[in-house]
Order: structure tokens, then sequence, then C-alpha cells
């Protein structure tokens, strides 16, 4: 049974200020690149209102030289709250770009100095900055400069485990003018593998005096307790736990008002879900949609009978009646199953859904 310690709970009391502005929710979801666009964030605020969304993130350097601004940047105008993540490495470009993503209506603009995909890094975006602590610094309080709303970090702890470099740089951003750094718990050498060390950011949280957010293997509520017991850091940001399952942030933030969890999804609600996300992926990009669909609805195909099969056939599915008569098929296979008599070993997807993928 999961807990909260009197310390814990009465952290949690009070809403995250990020400078001058209050959040109403410690559990955050993260930016994560084709995947949190309008429809996806849509779903997760259903049951997180007062959460802190982020869109995918946007390069600054493409976004100065086109005349129209990307779709990956809009937001609705009553999603709130909303940040938009900017990733780069001059300076001056990232702070124009912060003045386009608050017209656009971002409540903070946070710069991404933690992405470890080889084509960011290789340009001198992402966790590359963290080897660059200098330019890092610069674009921090260019930003900041340009803009009147918060500006916050997204980084890892170091290049590697042995350019762990995490302390010192996470300073040099308070000092520059960060309102918050969210840390997750890797290296970029590690990319997604391993564990996440929350040590290093139970750490960085006893060194500053912004509010610090842990990042890295936050599956479920009882690995956002721990994470949240054994740092000390003033909120959680939920990535890959979300992929195929929207409900994630809100389970976490409801515990934590309450100490009361929520019963999960069943597999049809699920499927129920993942229809919806296909059918506003459509109306939201057309063909396009229907494309990036594909990976999402994989994803919500887990932990339930014929999960596996599921899967194959929505991998491949070229038009959204296509897409919404496999998933309704699986659905009236699953409301026809007599659970008491099923063995469940003998599907390899019984697995439960929040999976490293």
């Amino acid at each position: 049974m999961v807990t909260l310690s009197p310390t814990l709970q009465t952290r949690l009391m009070t809403p995250l200020r990020i400078g001058g502005f209050a959040v109403k929710s410690r559990v955050l979801q993260s930016p994560l690149s084709g995947v949190t666009d309008l429809v996806f964030r849509r779903l997760v605020r259903r049951y997180a209102p007062d959460s802190m969304m982020y869109t995918e993130m946007v390069n600054a350097t493409g976004l100065h030289y086109v005349k129209q601004l990307p779709k990956i940047m809009e937001v609705d105008p009553n999603e709130r709250p909303i940040s938009i993540q900017l990733f780069d490495c001059r300076p001056d470009f990232l702070a124009e770009a912060a003045v386009k993503a608050v017209e656009e209506g971002a409540d903070t603009v946070d710069i991404n100095m933690g992405c470890p995909v080889n084509k960011i890094t290789k340009n001198g975006g992402g966790s590359s900055l963290l080897r660059q602590p200098e330019v890092a610094e610069a674009i921090v309080r260019e930003v900041t400069k340009a803009v009147n709303v918060p500006v916050t970090v997204k980084t890892r702890i170091g290049w590697s485990d042995k350019e762990i470099n995490i302390l010192e740089f996470a300073k040099r951003m308070e000092d520059a003018g960060a309102q918050m750094i969210t840390v997750h718990g890797r290296t970029r050498a590690q990319g997604y593998n391993g564990s996440a060390k929350w040590e290093w950011i139970r750490r960085v949280k006893e060194i500053l005096s912004i509010p610090v957010i842990a990042n890295g293997d936050i599956f479920s509520v009882e690995a956002a307790v721990k994470c949240l017991e054994e740092t000390g850091a003033d909120g959680v940001m939920c990535s890959r736990g979300t992929l195929g399952y929207p409900f994630l942030v809100g389970e976490i933030d409801y515990f934590l008002k309450t100490g009361i969890q929520k019963e999960p999804p069943t597999p049809v609600q699920r499927l129920e879900c993942a229809k919806e996300h296909l059918q506003a992926l459509y109306e939201y990009k057309g063909e396009r949609g229907i494309r990036q669909a594909r990976k999402h609805m994989t994803w919500y195909a887990k932990g339930f009978m014929g999960a596996a099969d599921l899967r194959g056939k929505l991998s491949v599915i070229e038009t959204l009646e296509q897409g919404v008569e496999v998933i309704d098929n699986a659905i009236a296979h699953l409301l026809s199953i007599d659970y008491t008599s099923y063995n469940w070993q003998e599907d390899e997807s019984v697995n439960s859904q929040m999976v490293e993928v």
C-alpha cells in the first residue's frame, strides 16, 4: 500500500511556484518529440486538469527562418498551464523563439538541455550543452531578458558516468535566471537504459533554491511517491510512462492530493481511449495523423488478452475506418472473455502497460 509521509504531505500542500507563476499540481507531463501534440495533451489534461503540459520541442533555428509557425507550437487558449519547449545552441535565436512562444500563449518557456539524440547533440543542442556550460548560461540569460514569463531548463545529470557535472551546471542555470530545473536522472550516454540515478536529483535539490523536478522512471503512483520521498524534489515529471497511458499524470496527481489511489482503467477503457486518440489525430492532421497514430495505438495495446496480435494489426492501419474497426473488434472480443478460465500466462503481452519503450 502506498502512503505519503507527513513531511511529503506538508511539502505538497502548497502550489508549485515557478517564479511568479503558480501551478496547482506537482505532477508534470514531459515534452516528448512526436507525442505531446495538442491531441495528446488534451487527453492527459482530461485526467490532470491542473498539471503543466509541454509542447514537443521546437527548433529555434528553424523557427528563425520560417514565415509560418510550425503546428507543434500550436496551443489551445484554454489549455493552461502550458509551456513551450525550445532547443538550440544560439542564445539570440532562442531569445527570438521565446518571444514567439509567449505570443502563442506559453506560461513558461523551457529550454531543452537534455535530449540525447545525435541529430540534436551534433548541432550543439540538447544534452551537448552539459559540455558547454558557458553557452547554456548565456542562453538562459538571453532568454530571460527577452520574455516576461519564467524560463526553465530540462537537463540530465551529465554527458557520461565520467562526466557527471549536474551540480555545477544546475547552479549556473539558477544563477543565470532559470526559475525551475527538471533533472532526468540519467546521463546522455545512458539514453533510456539502466535505472535513473535519483540520488543526483536529491543532491541538486540540496543546493538550489528554485524548484527541482524529478524525471526518470516515473511509471506509476508508487514510483512517483518513492522518487519524491528519496529526492526531496518539488514535483515529478512523467515521460514514457504516459505512452499509451494518458491516465498516469492524473492518477499520480489525484493520489498526491487525496492519498487515495484511483482504480486503473480496464483494457476496454484503454482501447476506447485509443480509438478517441486515433479519431482526434485524423481530425487534426488528416492522413498524416493516421500514420502518426500507429505508434500510439501499439502503445495502448499492452497488458491484456490478444494484445500482441492487436499491436500487429494496429501498426499497419492505413485509414481511420480500418483502425476503428480493428479496435472495435478487439473491444468486442475482450467483453466476451470469461476471465475466470483464461490463462494469462499464455499471452506474452500481459505485462503492465508501464513498460520501457
